[in-house]
């Protein structure tokens, strides 16, 4: 069996849908989240709904590590863990030294870690799709701790500009469902908008060329005429009642 035909058996064996971005293009990805969030309105949300300072995250699908430093600076401890086994050495490097941090292999419905375990289980766009992903929402129950959170961070594709990409490439795609979904399946949401700016336009157009098809990439890119646009997102969070036993 080739390297090729290997990874895929293991994808299979983890139940991995795979990320049509950053395991193809990690670089033009960095650039993607260097741009996303500016002005930190995600990170500041998210932080007044779940207060990891001085406790245990477990960040889901963490691909390189973008986020694991932000965590890491009033953390206690935070694990990364991605299902993309070529990513999880870029990740360690990027948080060599740091005593807390930890990255392993593993996927959102077999997470690598013993039950209550953590605080925080933190999934950024990664449960986008809501319908089938309830073995990974058991499992994030699975390794909280009584009263800690699940917070998922999404994108509002409800939001223009880049909803209407989005939609446009996803025509089946229906947010109204997907809101439903995690309403009933005990989630608040809070809706954020983010801007996303680049520092030129070579950049901007190679991760809208990541991000969407190459008919919507065009015209993405012929409709936004500076180095910034807005993007919604949804931030929902969950939290583990205390007692709760998961089967």
């Amino acid at each position: 069996m080739g390297v090729l035909a290997r990874a895929r058996e293991k994808l299979r064996a983890l139940d991995v849908l795979p990320s049509p971005n950053i395991w193809h293009w990690p670089e033009t990805y960095e650039v993607e989240n260097r741009a996303q969030d500016v002005g930190d309105e995600i990170w500041r949300v998210l932080g007044e709904l779940c207060d990891w300072s001085g406790r245990d995250v477990v960040d889901v699908g963490c691909g390189d590590g973008f986020h694991l430093l932000r965590f890491a600076a009033t953390a206690r401890q935070v694990t990364g863990v991605e299902p993309h086994e070529p990513l999880v050495p870029r990740a360690r490097e990027r948080v060599a030294g740091l005593s807390n941090v930890d990255v392993r292999v593993g996927s959102a419905q077999r997470l690598p870690l013993p039950d209550g375990s953590c605080d925080l289980v933190h999934a950024r766009t990664a449960y986008f799709f809501g319908p089938s992903c309830q073995p990974g929402l058991r499992e994030a129950d699975r390794v909280l701790r009584p009263g800690g959170a699940l917070a998922i961070v999404d994108l509002d594709a409800t939001v223009r500009p880049y909803g209407d990409w989005l939609r446009a490439d996803l025509p089946t795609y229906h947010p109204a469902e997907i809101d439903t979904f995690f309403e009933r399946a005990g989630f608040a949401c809070r809706r954020v908008c983010a801007t996303w700016r680049f520092t030129d336009r070579a950049s901007l157009e190679a991760v809208l060329r990541i991000e969407f098809s190459a008919r919507v990439a065009a015209r993405a890119v012929a409709e936004v005429s500076g180095l910034s646009f807005p993007v919604g997102y949804r931030i929902l969070v969950r939290r583990k009642p205390p007692g709760l036993i998961v089967r």
